[in-house]
C-alpha cells in the first residue's frame, strides 16, 4: 500500500531527478511542478514542507559547484578518526552509531536459532525495511514498490528465522526518521551489526565521520583509513553498505565533483544530499 508520505516523496523524487538532468538550464517552478503533477502553488508548498527549503534553493546544493567546493575545503575525517557518530546543527535530533562487525565465517559459527525481526516503515525517501538481530540493527534498506523485503533479508542473512514485527520496531523508527511534531531523542547510541571484511568493516566506520550536509571523495575516505591507493576497493565497500542512512555511504561522491551511483538509486542519493545540506544551512 502507498502512504501518504511514500507518495509524496514519489511525487518529490520525479523533480528531483528533473532537477539533476537539467540543472544548467535552472529549471523553473512551473516545469518541475508539472513533473510532480500538481499545480505550481501546491508543488512550492509540498517540496518545501519536504525539504524545508524552496525548490530553488534546494537546486543550489545539487550542482557540480556546491559538490565541488565541498570537496575543495575537504572533510576531517583524519582529525575525527576518534568519533564515532555524526552530528548536525540542523538534525530534529542526536543520533550517534557504533558499528560491530563479524566475518560471514563468525556469522556461520553462531549458528541457525538466529532471528532476525524485521518491520517496514515510511521515510522522507521512501519505504524502507528495517532489521534487527539481537538488539542491533543489521539492515535498513530503502525498498522500491516490487520489492519483497523478505527476499532482501534472505539474501543478506541467509539461515536466519524471520520475524516480522513492525510494532516492536517501530519507536526505533520513528528517532531514525523523526516527524516535525515529535522530534525524538536518543538516549543512547544505535547499535548496527555488519556483517562484512575487516576491510569493509574499516570503510563503514569511516563513513561515519563524515559530518552531516557535507561531502568526501572515495579518495579521501581511501586516505582516512591508511591506505590511500584503494580508492576502488573503497567504491565497492561503499556500495555493498547493507544499512542506508545510518551508515551514510550518500554522503561519498567522485573527486570531480559529480555525485555518483548509489545503491538505492541515484535521485534517493541526491534528495539524501541536498535534504541534508539544506537543513544544515538553512
Amino acid at each position: 500500500m502507498t502512504t501518504s508520505a511514500t507518495y509524496t516523496y514519489q511525487q518529490v523524487a520525479r523533480a528531483i531527478e528533473h532537477l539533476t538532468a537539467n540543472f544548467r538550464d535552472q529549471p523553473s517552478l512551473a516545469e518541475l511542478a508539472d513533473q510532480a503533477n500538481v499545480s505550481t502553488y501546491h508543488f512550492q508548498r509540498l517540496f518545501t514542507e519536504w525539504a524545508g527549503i524552496s525548490p530553488k534553493k534546494f537546486l543550489q546544493y545539487l550542482t557540480l559547484n556546491h559538490a565541488k567546493q565541498q570537496l575543495r575545503n575537504g572533510v576531517p575525517l583524519a582529525e575525527a578518526a576518534y568519533e564515532t557518530g555524526l552530528s548536525g546543527t540542523g538534525r530534529l535530533h542526536d543520533l550517534f552509531v557504533t558499528i560491530e562487525g563479524i566475518t560471514p565465517g563468525q556469522f556461520k559459527q553462531l549458528g541457525s536459532g538466529l532471528v532476525l525481526t524485521y518491520g517496514v516503515f515510511d521515510s522522507p525517501f521512501g519505504r524502507y525495511v528495517l532489521g534487527m538481530i539481537t538488539g542491533k540493527i543489521c539492515q535498513l534498506q530503502f525498498l522500491d514498490e516490487e520489492e519483497d523485503p523478505a527476499v532482501i533479508l534472505r539474501a543478506e542473512w541467509p539461515g536466519v528465522g524471520l520475524q516480522y514485527d513492525a510494532d516492536s520496531l517501530k519507536p526505533l523508527a520513528d528517532q531514525i526518521f523523526p516527524t516535525r511534531t515529535e522530534p525524538g531523542r536518543l538516549s543512547q547510541p544505535l547499535s548496527v551489526l555488519v556483517k562484512g571484511s575487516p576491510f569493509q568493516v574499516k570503510v563503514w566506520e569511516a563513513l561515519l565521520r563524515i559530518p552531516e550536509g557535507r561531502l568526501a571523495s572515495y579518495d579521501q575516505i581511501a586516505g582516512a583509513i591508511g591506505m590511500p591507493s584503494a580508492s576502488r576497493a573503497v567504491g565497492t565497500a561503499i556500495g555493498s553498505n547493507p544499512v542506508g542512512y545510518l551508515i551514510p555511504c550518500h554522503r561519498v561522491i567522485r573527486k570531480t565533483g559529480l555525485f555518483g551511483g548509489y545503491r538505492w538509486g541515484t535521485t534517493r542519493k541526491n534528495a539524501l544530499i541536498g535534504w541534508e545540506a539544506a537543513r544544515i544551512n538553512a
